[in-house]
Formats: structure tokens, sequence, C-alpha cells
């Protein structure tokens, strides 16, 4: 299998045409391609996108000729690869399949300049009139490292459902298909909030999907494509319970089945309730393990008669979300040939992994992984600040588990979701060809050139660690789905913070230097793309940046941060002509949060002294295996400590005393049956008085949503320590023990939010 070459590499190969070129753009007239036989109908709206692609680029769309500069093959086989190379004065792209044949006609608008994200990110592609040529010898291919990837649209109603035209119909299921071409993805779980029509309830939606050879399936309370919350009528079919309404269910799976009947879909198994509850009728661990087996026989056998006579070709995927993992657990049988979806904890931590003998299943497995949410603690619907390297790292670990046959996340908007879903697909794509600082940078680089790209990559590296202190939609510590006879709706109100005076004007000083810089770098933006700047760094950018400003001043500055919010959100759904109208919300859901504030919250001051240190900081290790995982953490730099390995750290104590030690770590979950402990020590004494800690912690447990929140799991330990030069060291005693930074606090009761190190700085920080 031959790799991508980089696009940095692309470009410098294409940039002069030489003697032994092959020119597929003459800097003059028309592009023009040769199809090879018939095509299938995903091929033909990748065609129409190039041509319109080229368009824009060259001013001529391209055109179909005898005489092609480009040669076009759709393969028949099974995967969704494709290769291009030149062979006798042609650049010939050729499809293992449909798909692939689709992604590499689209792989030539890339080698033009042409972002995925032309349309959706306002990414207008500069006119050239130089030539664009391959070397004679030009040769690459490549198959995807998941079969099927793609994304999940959910929690819409702030966002995408509010400014599509037609109510989540087919023109706007036509963008979002051309988006998921663009980014080489093949699987479409559909909207399905209460408000949204349900996907197959809407004439186009399914031939739309057909004509895009999109592959849809659904979530993991939505069986057999259909969408509950929209089609289930307890006045027409009666309850949605199997044990006692077992005809109307069945009856209800069979229709969709009919409809469906010819088109490659994705068929999820098992049954919870309407919408995201429980099974109905099964009350004990027996009932709910019969009544759940019982199902997916049933389930089987539908497929079987009404869809695909031999239903292990079909494919059909099983997800252990919530209890259903437990009822799994009990002895449920999941025929092999169907995958095993698992997920993560609604914040980006995966909960569960397949161990060894689950890693051998014929379907193999799949992950569910979230990029934004609705629910407790919080939800996180208005900016995507899902740091980088948590999805790098823990979807790095899904495939190594074998997780390689179904990836899906979740998204409310893919707009506002940019970055974080391309590095999702571009892993489920190509996984070992990813360098995670390397795609960030060419992401922006992409999208404004190479100049403005590379000055403003810092400043979004610093956005996303002060994100990862305090998502914007955090920076209420406030909560949902609370005792609604304590808390009016289910929500806490703004009331405090835990930030230090020291650490909110930091704070908001490091905002501003960050919005200097990208406000410095706006006017060079090249010409056409000044809306996708201001979508895609100045909205993000400018409004965290208010968000804290309004929690942590005092009037008039809190109000006028909040007015800010106002003024950019109405700027994004107004330019491109109001082509954005009602797509960015400047108060998801109405959460207490986002309004606006009458007093800053107290802050306690910070005095006193601290020892601290980021975790990558070490003086020593024990195994080469330990990695530094970028940006990842407050630190941005956390480390994975493999089971079994020590990490040590020299430092000098300025008093004798009493203190706490505050260890940091990532807020993993054990990704298998195990616990997640490590083992902290002062001067080698864990040889007689280990102290072990265990970040498992229960689902929606008070600790688990501080450690969401905070985006780290802060334990102390008790320390008296003498005057002079100690040791520290933390040892992982399981797998995915991912630590970020360390701390010595002299003041106990101190209750101190970010621990205070500098990044790179290694040795003391002092308060």
């Amino acid at each position: 299998m031959k790799r991508f070459l980089s696009s940095a590499l692309l470009t410098l190969m294409m940039s002069t045409a030489l003697a032994a070129d092959v020119v597929w753009y003459d800097g003059r007239n028309p592009v023009t391609y040769q199809v090879q036989g018939k095509v299938a109908p995903v091929v033909e709206q990748a065609l129409q996108m190039f041509a319109d692609d080229m368009q824009l680029v060259t001013t001529h769309k391209a055109l179909p000729a005898k005489k092609a500069a480009i040669r076009i093959i759709q393969g028949k086989g099974d995967d969704d690869g494709f290769c291009i190379r030149v062979q006798d004065g042609q650049v010939l792209v050729e499809g293992h399949n449909a798909r692939g044949t689709a992604y590499g006609v689209l792989e030539l608008s890339r080698m033009a300049d042409v972002s995925p994200w032309v349309w959706w990110g306002d990414v207008r592609p500069h006119s050239r009139f130089t030539p664009l040529s391959l070397p004679d010898t030009f040769r690459y291919e490549h198959t995807p490292s998941v079969v099927y990837r793609g994304i999940f649209i959910n929690d819409e109603d702030w966002s995408l459902r509010p400014w599509s035209a037609d109510n989540m119909g087919p023109q706007t299921y036509r963008r979002l298909f051309q988006l998921m071409l663009r980014l080489r993805a093949n699987t479409l779980w559909p909207a399905m909030h209460p408000g949204t029509p349900a996907f197959f309830s809407v004439p186009g939606n399914k031939e739309m999907a057909d004509s895009f050879a999109i592959i849809v399936g659904t979530s993991h309370c939505e069986p057999l494509l259909r969408n509950n919350v929209a089609e289930w009528d307890v006045k027409q079919r009666g309850p949605y319970n199997f044990i006692t309404n077992r005809a109307q269910v069945l009856q209800y799976w069979k229709e969709r089945l009919l409809q469906v009947k010819g088109s490659e879909e994705l068929f999820t198994l098992g049954m919870r309730g309407i919408h995201d509850g429980s099974m109905e009728g099964v009350k004990t661990k027996e009932e709910k393990l019969n009544g759940l087996q019982q199902v997916i026989d049933n389930q089987r056998e539908l497929i079987r008669k009404y869809y695909h006579k031999n239903v292990e070709r079909v494919p059909q995927v099983f997800i252990p979300y919530k209890e259903v993992l437990e009822i799994m657990e009990s002895g449920l049988r999941v025929p092999d040939d169907v995958t095993l979806m698992w997920c993560d904890d609604n914040y980006g931590y995966l909960t569960r992994l397949p161990d060894a003998e689950q890693q051998k299943r014929k379907g193999g497995g799949g992950v569910y992984y979230h990029l934004s949410y609705w629910g407790r603690p919080h939800d996180y619907l208005w900016l995507a600040t899902t740091q980088p390297g948590l999805v790098y790292s823990e979807m790095k670990a899904a495939y190594d588990h074998n997780c390689r046959r179904l990836w899906i996340a979740n998204i409310h908007d893919p707009k506002v979701a940019a970055y974080q879903l391309e590095l999702f697909l571009d892993m489920a794509w190509d996984i070992h060809n990813i360098s995670l600082e390397q795609h960030f940078e060419r992401w922006y680089v992409s999208l404004f050139g190479g100049q403005v790209g590379r000055a403003i990559t810092p400043a979004m590296r610093e956005l996303c660690r002060l994100n990862a202190i305090r998502r914007p939609e955090f920076m209420g510590w406030t909560q949902v789905e609370l005792d609604k006879q304590k808390y009016p709706g289910g929500w806490s109100v703004p009331s405090q913070t835990e930030f230090s005076l020291t650490e909110g004007y930091r704070r908001m000083e490091d905002f501003a230097r960050i919005e200097a810089t990208v406000d410095t770098w706006r006017p060079l933006v090249m010409e056409g793309r000044q809306d996708a700047y201001f979508a895609h760094v100045l909205y993000p950018v400018h409004a965290a940046a208010a968000m804290t400003r309004k929690m942590l001043s005092y009037e008039p500055e809190s109000k006028k941060a909040y007015e800010q919010i106002q003024q950019l959100t109405e700027h994004y759904n107004t330019m491109a002509g109001g082509k954005w109208r009602n797509l960015m919300s400047a108060a998801p859901r109405n959460l207490p949060v986002f309004g606006e504030v009458s007093t800053a919250f107290p802050q306690h001051p910070s005095a006193g002294r601290c020892i601290a240190r980021n975790a990558c900081q070490y003086d020593r290790c024990t195994s080469t295996d330990i990695k530094v995982i970028d940006m990842l953490g407050h630190s941005m730099q956390a480390v994975e400590l493999p089971k079994g390995n020590t990490l040590t750290y020299e430092f000098d104590c300025p008093q004798d005393g009493d203190a706490i030690l505050y260890t940091a770590m990532i807020p993993t979950q054990p990704l298998d049956r195990a616990d997640l402990r490590y083992r902290v020590a002062i001067d080698g004494a864990e040889d007689t008085s280990p102290d072990t800690i265990s970040l498992r912690t229960p689902y929606r447990s008070e600790r688990w949503k501080q450690s969401v929140l905070r985006g780290q799991s802060l334990n102390m330990t008790p320390l008296r320590l003498t005057k002079g030069r100690h040791r520290l060291s933390i040892t992982s005693l399981d797998h995915h023990i991912v630590a970020d930074q360390w701390m010595i606090d002299f003041r106990p009761t101190r209750g101190s939010y970010a621990i205070p190190v500098n990044k790179g700085l290694k040795g003391l920080k002092e308060e």
C-alpha cells in the first residue's frame, strides 16, 4: 500500500511543468477528462464537483473529451481506495470501487488547491494561469484505514436545523454529502432530534444519499434505520414495548427494511427506549438479557427475510452504550459478523475498548465519538473545543485495539467543528500518516496560505490550551439536568469561579495576546477568504475571550463582553451575504452561562508558595514506550504512561512543613475491565508506604463531572516535607494512565483551579 504524499510536496511537484511531466492543465484551456466505461452516480456527482472546482481555479469548467488529459476508471473492488498515476501521457485515476473513484477525482481538486471546505468554509481558491502537471513516474495508492467513516448529525436544534432552508431535506443533505465526499467519509447517521423530520420520511433524502453512495445508519437508540422520536406513533401502534407489543414493533421494523431494500445501508441492532432511555417492559437483569436477546434474534431474521437472504454479509452494528454494556457482559450473544461499537463518555474519553477475544470478531470493532454534546454535567454546543491531542490519542488507541470497522463522530454542525472533524476523518482514512503538530499547522496553511497560516498557528494552539483549562461553555461553573426541585429547569446559575485573582488576570491576558495576533494578520488574509478567517479564527478566538471577560470582569467590562458576543454572532450569521443565517447561536439551549451577568464572581486571592511541573518535564523515565501527546491537557504535552512505568522528578523544597501534592491526570477511563491506578511517592517511599490513587469513577458521579468539566482528574495526597532536595515518582499500575501536571502546595486550603506552571519551564514556579 502506498501512502498519500503531503499536500506541500504535491504542490512543489506540480509548481513547474518539466519536459517529462504530464500536464493536465496548461494554464489557458479547460481541463479535460475521459470516463472509461459506465460509472456509478457517485462518480458523476464527483465529476460535477470537480468541474465546478476547475471553474473556480481556471475560470473554465472541466469538460469531457475523447482525447483528454485525465482518464477515469471505476474499479469493482470492495474498498474505497484509489490510485492516481501517469500512464501513456495521461493522468489516470482508478478507483478500487465507485466511492474510491469519486475520492480520486476530488483528489485532483485538492492538488489544484481546492480545500474540502471550499463551500462550507468559504475557502475560495485563487484563479491560476500556470500549468498543473505530474511527473511521468508519479504514482500513489491508498486503502482506507477504517472501513466505514462518518458523522452523526446530533443536537442540531440550535445550529444546522434553523439554518437549513428545507428543514433537513435533500438540498441540505446534498451539501453535507458533498463535504463528506471531499473528506472521504462514507457513512451518515442522520439528524434525529425532536422537531427534525425523520430522514426516510422526507422525499428525496434517500435518493440523494444513494446518488452520493452514502451509507445510512442510525444511532444506538434507533434500530434498523428507524427514527423512533419522529416515527413511532403511540396512538396508532401502542407502546414501544417489545415484550407486550411485539407484533407492532416487528411490523414497524419490517416496513423500513422493505423501503431501503436495494440500497447500501448499515443496520443498528438492539433496542432502547424511544429517545435514549432504557428498553421498556424489562426490569430484572434476567428480563433485560432475555428481552434484548430476543430482539436481536428477531431483527436478524427480519433482515434475512426482507432485506438480504445472506444476513452475514449485511453491515450491522451493536452499540453497548450505557446500560446495554452491562447486559452484553451478562451473557448476551451478539453474532460474530456484527460490529461491536464502543463509545466515549460524551466528553471525548473512551469508556471501553474490545478485549483480546472481542478483537478477533469477524465484524470487528468501531467507535462512536463525541465532538459536541447536549447533557450533564454541561452541554458544549457553541464552539468546538475538544483538544486535537485528545481526539488523536483516543482514536489511535481505538485503532490499536482493532476498532477499524466503523468510526462515527457526533457533531451538531460540521462548519463549527471543521478542524476536529477533518482530523477525525483523516485518521480514519490514513491513520499512519498523521503527525498532529504538522496536521494542525497544515490545516491553517491550507485555508489561509503559508504566511498567514504559519503565523497564526501558535495563537490557535494557545486557544486549544486555554479552552482545555476551561471550555467557554463551562465558564459559569454551572451544570444541567440537576434536581428540578432545587434548581428551576434543572439548571444551576453562575455564582462562583474557581480561578484565583492571579489565574483570572492571567487568563484574560493570555486571551488578549492571541486576539491581538489574529487581528494583526487579518488584513493580510488573501482575497476571497476573509469570511473563512472570521468563521474559523476570529469568531472562536474573540468569542471565547469575551466569555472569559464576561465572567471574570466587573461592570462595565462584563456587559461589553456580553454585547461583543452578540455582535460577533450577528456578523457570523450575516457574512457571505447571509449564507449562514441562523447557523450560529450565541446561547444554545438558552443556558444560564450564556446570559448577561451583573457582576464578576468571587475570586479568592492567590498567596503563598508552591512547586509545580508539567508532567512532560520529568528528569527520568523507565522506558522509551512513554509518549508525550501533543496538544493534550492543560500542559498541551500530557504524558502517556504505559502500565508499570515511572516518571521521576527532582525538586527543591523551600521549607519544612505540611503540604498537599496535587496530581492532575487526564480523566481517561479503563479501556478494559481492570482498574485505572497510579502510585505517587516521595524519595522512594513506594517501597514501604505506597500511595495508590484510582482514577476509575462511576459514570455521572460528581467526581466524574468535575473531572470532565476541568479536563483533569485532580487528586490530592497529604505530605510532610523537609527543606532540601527531594524526588517525586509517579508510576502507572494499569493501562491508559495519562499524566498532565503536578503541584506541591503549602496552602492546603488554597483551592486553586489551574496548576500554575509555565509551558516548557523546568523547575519551580512561585506565585
